[in-house]
């Protein structure tokens, strides 16, 4: 299963997807248990805190393939995609974006998590936790597109 997925991470952003409007288009995951009592949080790589996988959409792959692609890269996860959770825009301010991480249009998927490997792409810059509802809202409030995703899904509140 995950022996046929690739232990490299993409990179670059020369295959990047942009909307008509600019904003660059983002995949992600809200990875739940089967229970769905527990989300699987990432750690950022670029500030402190938990987030949720995500990652630009590819030129080369659909929607829901690039969301799959981020939870394995990010989280080392295997998921079965459940739902189309929706877009949900970026609220970032004007001085929070730079070319490294302009302005984002998400498109996030509720998914099961499969199966949770011991290794995988980012493992060794990523750490991974499940937490309940009240504690990954805790965890996203400073990231509102995350925060609504997580609102968004059928995780027990």
């Amino acid at each position: 299963m995950a022996a046929s997925r690739s232990m490299e991470s993409r990179v670059g952003r020369n295959k990047q997807r942009y909307a008509e409007t600019g904003e660059r288009l983002v995949a992600g995951v809200v990875p739940l248990n089967a229970a769905k009592t527990h989300v699987l949080l990432i750690q950022s790589t670029r500030r402190a805190g938990w987030v949720l996988p995500k990652g630009g959409w590819e030129s080369d792959e659909s929607c829901t393939e690039a969301a799959q692609r981020e939870a394995w890269e990010e989280a080392g996860i295997v998921c079965k995609v459940d739902y189309d959770l929706g877009t949900i825009k970026e609220t970032r301010a004007p001085k929070q974006m730079s070319k490294e991480a302009p302005k984002a249009l998400y498109q996030f998927y509720e998914v099961t998590v499969t199966s949770e490997e011991t290794e995988w792409p980012e493992k060794h810059k990523r750490n991974r936790q499940w937490a309940n509802f009240a504690e990954a809202s805790e965890a996203l409030k400073a990231r509102p597109e995350l925060l609504e995703a997580l609102t968004r899904s059928t995780i027990s509140r």
